[in-house]
């Protein structure tokens, strides 16, 4: 197991950054003060290299998170061994400070050969599952089989969705609620895809009143949150394409999202957070002007 990094001051800044290629060598020899580091789990699964071995000297500064896209924890099929085995070998290489996945499935079965024979296939995407009692046993079923293998915790993150399934036993809230109680996990919650979606939902409205309307809905699903219920915030950019708003990570996080991760760091006794930006990744000076901005919202929230 590799050895913690020094214990930071009290004080110390509470907000990480998704650390991404463009940074490596650059957060390797300036060592900024960032509460943590986040990677994307599935690009350490090589059992050596150059990348897992710049992960090994960053782990000796900082925290690592690893934050998954293909665990698939809402799959019918089941989870992919190969897959988990291969996480849980990077957890124990790096002893991260936590371990996420999403609030979805990406494996499902296809029929070949006029339907005699199926396959099952990765969709290389984020996919929404429905808010069903019968959705909800696979996925608390997935979640434990990942957590009794990782002999930790596991964080499910809450979904950018871009469509709705029309049937439902639960809002999406009381869904994420019966999944904290039943399988024991925290949410990881990304109030950039609450935001998202709260857009998307009220696309029917004016134009001018659509953000202020959206921004009233998703504050009343985040108080519909347990309090103990989130172990982790996210913040990031969005973008609008024909009227749909699109969760790219690819821009500065907007002021409704910033209003959004206030009453959040109160509501949910401030947690640790992360600023994502993943496409169009901007210079350094610019990212961690985001976790400065971060850090500010989050202290002026808890002095409010």
């Amino acid at each position: 197991m590799h050895p913690a990094p020094p214990t930071p001051p009290v004080n110390a800044q509470r907000t990480g950054v998704g650390w991404r290629h463009p940074h490596y060598a650059q957060v390797l020899q300036t060592l900024p003060q960032v509460a943590f580091l986040q990677v994307h789990s599935e690009n350490f699964f090589a059992q050596g290299g150059a990348a897992l071995a710049t992960l090994q000297q960053a782990r000796s500064h900082y925290p690592i998170s690893l934050h998954g896209v293909g665990l698939s924890l809402g799959s019918a099929v089941g989870l992919d061994e190969w897959h988990l085995q291969q996480l849980a070998r990077l957890v124990e290489r790096i002893d991260p400070v936590r371990v996420s996945d999403h609030v979805c499935f990406a494996r499902g079965h296809v029929h070949t050969d006029a339907g005699a024979q199926q396959k099952t296939v990765h969709a290389a995407d984020l996919l929404p599952i429905p808010f069903t009692n019968e959705a909800l046993d696979v996925l608390c079923a997935n979640v434990q089989r990942v957590q009794e293998r990782l002999k930790r915790p596991i964080l499910v993150e809450n979904l950018s969705a871009y469509m709705h399934f029309a049937q439902a036993d639960y809002s999406e809230m009381d869904f994420l609620n019966t999944l904290v109680t039943r399988a024991g996990c925290p949410i990881l919650l990304d109030v950039n895809n609450m935001y998202v979606n709260a857009l998307n939902d009220c696309a029917d409205q004016p134009v001018q009143e659509r953000e202020a309307l959206a921004l009233a809905l998703a504050q009343d699903r985040l108080r519909q949150l347990r309090v103990d219920a989130v172990g982790e915030l996210h913040v990031a950019g969005h973008c609008v394409m024909d009227e749909l708003v699109i969760d790219d990570h690819g821009s500065a996080v907007c002021d409704n999202v910033w209003a959004l991760y206030a009453q959040a760091v109160q509501r949910f006794a401030d947690p640790p957070a992360l600023v994502e930006w993943d496409s169009d990744v901007p210079s350094w000076d610019i990212l961690l002007a985001q976790v400065r901005k971060a850090d500010a919202v989050r202290e002026r929230a808890l002095m409010a």
